[in-house]
């Protein structure tokens, strides 16, 4: 019996797609996917429709290690339009509330200290969170409210960067599961006339370089024109999603080992503990693997094929 027949190119990497606005993270999923004519894509967390900005798009192997990604901080800049609250916390819900907005630029400056550190969120109800096997915004949209557990967060930098009376523009540098509409609800609250986002832009995730980013325009150009080895030269490693992980080079032999996914004792002079990333003596990137208090390493994510 014959295998099926694979529809793309085993390509491994990772995009770094300049958002546009009005299109769901999944839809562009797709698309880079068939630009790249890809066997497999995942995307490191979805962004709002309305937002813009930086989406790590992973292609085969990388797919492993999207999760690193998803739990990495990142940074945004937002404006919020103060005096409105809206169902969904942004532009795209229904108004809900209209207040006077009674604060001023001192108002605003004094609380925001009250929302950097670590902070306890309830997650939205128009949000991709799961409850009993579906999202929590087909809930929100059958009219319906679930119970939500709040969540620790940590706002790194809430910094103030304009405010043009009712819109109040702000940088956010947070962890991982922070909802911005909701940092913004609360912030509104907080000042006693409500707020909503307009303008979403995610600026960062972990540390990949800004100017990396590309947009959906110019793969597809480069698809049209058929230019495969261009459209590949946009990727990034699949290393570069657990850069942040200390490296250990292994010789031959251990490459061997670890390629049948067995566990091994190394020479430790760093004492290194907790999640590493591998590489081969010929500097070939092997995956990642965890390091107990016995300095034996326990492979964990390890790509298909690599040079031993």
């Amino acid at each position: 019996m014959s295998r099926p027949r694979k529809r793309g190119r085993d390509i491994d990497g990772i995009v770094l797609l300049d958002k546009p606005q009005g299109l769901s993270s999944n839809d562009l999923l797709q698309k880079v996917k068939r630009l790249y004519q890809a066997n497999k894509a995942g995307h490191t967390g979805a962004l709002d429709p309305l937002a813009t900005g930086m989406l790590p798009i992973c292609l085969g192997e990388a797919t492993k290690f999207s999760q690193f990604l998803l739990d990495a901080d990142k940074r945004y800049r937002v404006t919020a339009k103060l005096g409105e609250r809206t169902d969904t916390s942004d532009a795209e819900g229904q108004v809900v509330a209209v207040r006077e907005v009674k604060c001023g630029l001192e108002q605003i400056l004094a609380a925001l200290p009250h929302f950097r550190g670590e902070l306890q969120q309830v997650p939205t109800m128009f949000s991709a969170l799961k409850h009993q096997g579906k999202p929590l915004y087909e809930y929100a949209r059958a009219g319906i409210t679930v119970e939500r557990e709040a969540r620790l967060i940590t706002i790194f930098e809430l910094e103030f960067i304009d405010y043009q009376e009712p819109f109040l523009t702000l940088e956010v540098h947070c962890s991982k599961g922070t909802y911005i509409r909701t940092l913004i609800d609360d912030l509104g609250e907080f000042l006693g006339c409500g707020a909503h986002v307009t303008v979403l832009h995610r600026s960062a995730v972990a540390n990949y370089p800004t100017q990396s980013m590309v947009t959906l325009q110019t793969l597809q150009q480069l698809a049209e024109q058929q230019a495969l080895s261009s459209l590949d030269q946009h990727l990034l490693a699949a290393d570069t999603a657990v850069a942040n992980l200390a490296k250990i080079d292994l010789n031959p032999e251990q490459t061997r080992a670890i390629s049948f996914g067995q566990r091994l004792r190394f020479d430790n002079p760093q004492q290194l503990q907790g999640q590493v990333r591998l590489y081969s003596d010929k500097q070939c990137f092997l995956g990642v693997a965890e390091v107990d208090e016995y300095s034996v390493i326990h492979p964990k994510r390890l790509v298909t094929q690599f040079s031993a």
